[in-house]
């Protein structure tokens, strides 16, 4: 998934220049039919999985984008249509980018998206983000325009980062949020997060499995609970509207990094007891959450 990097970027070949904001070409015309193939795959694979699943906002964005299952989109043209409506681009990078690079690249409005696809033998499991995840997982809730705002002021708040010793409570913000957040809606519980969309296995666990907890989205809650980056999450929080998101975010870190420094961590899958709880959605129907 695409959060920060802890070592130095390590990058697949790449044969286009690599710019100093770390961007290069996307180089559409030299994608394979295989590529596009496996991009087809994973695309109709998602669409029949998410229909009922993911947030209508999701959905729509997917509609407006012009995303489709016909391969791999080109970045330009999508970023034409994205622009036009949120003030949204997307660069093309050649792996994970530092984290200050990346930050930077959101506090502009431009979104980093790899651009090399994963082979049929990863169709389940990637370590690193690949353009699947990217752009299908990301973009489409970037024409949403608070979402698209919450972005920007992720990027701007990790410019803002005194340390990185504050990085790892930023990073699970993203991580719970952009990643693997869930919405409750009339209808149930809604995937937004891109980690959970872009996968077949958790967009169905993540929503329908008994096994996890599904608890409301308190900030500080969020910024001490650690994650699995190795499995299926063991929680995920649930947010009421893109607009809580936004506004629950939408102030000063610091004082939250000073508190957390002496504050303990809780583990992935720990329960507090003043945590609201959601329930699963039964398998397979729409029916509300608890």
């Amino acid at each position: 998934m695409r959060i920060f990097m802890t070592t130095t970027p390590s990058y697949r070949d790449h044969p286009a220049e690599i710019r100093d904001d770390f961007t290069t070409d996307q180089r559409w015309e030299t994608l394979t039919e295989e590529e596009h193939a496996i991009w087809r795959l994973l695309f109709e694979r998602q669409a029949g999985i998410l229909r009922d699943r993911a947030v209508p906002a999701f959905i729509d964005g997917l509609t407006g984008l012009g995303i489709a299952a016909e391969g791999v989109p080109n970045f330009e043209r999508l970023s034409d249509v994205l622009e036009k409506a949120t003030g949204w681009r997307i660069v093309c990078v050649p792996g994970l980018v530092p984290d200050e690079v990346f930050f930077r690249h959101l506090s502009e409005r431009r979104f980093p998206s790899t651009s090399f696809i994963r082979s049929r033998a990863q169709l389940d499991y990637l370590q690193e983000p690949d353009v699947f995840h990217d752009i299908y997982g990301h973009v489409p809730l970037l024409m949403n325009p608070v979402f698209a705002d919450y972005m920007q002021a992720y990027g701007q708040a990790g410019l803002r980062a005194s340390s990185r010793d504050s990085l790892h409570n930023l990073a699970r913000l993203y991580w719970y949020t952009v990643e693997f957040g869930l919405i409750a809606t009339d209808d149930g519980l809604r995937i937004y997060g891109s980690g959970i969309a872009s996968s077949k296995g958790e967009s169905i666990y993540a929503l329908e499995s008994p096994k996890p907890n599904r608890l409301g989205f308190d900030l500080k809650r969020v910024m001490r609970t650690k994650y699995r980056i190795d499995d299926f999450q063991e929680t995920y929080f649930v947010i009421r509207s893109f607009e809580e998101l936004f506004e629950e975010t939408a102030q000063d870190f610091q004082p939250i990094y000073d508190e957390m420094a002496t504050a303990s961590d809780y583990e992935p899958g720990q329960v507090l007891p003043e945590d609201r709880r959601f329930a699963p959605n039964p398998p397979g129907t729409d029916s509300a959450a608890a």
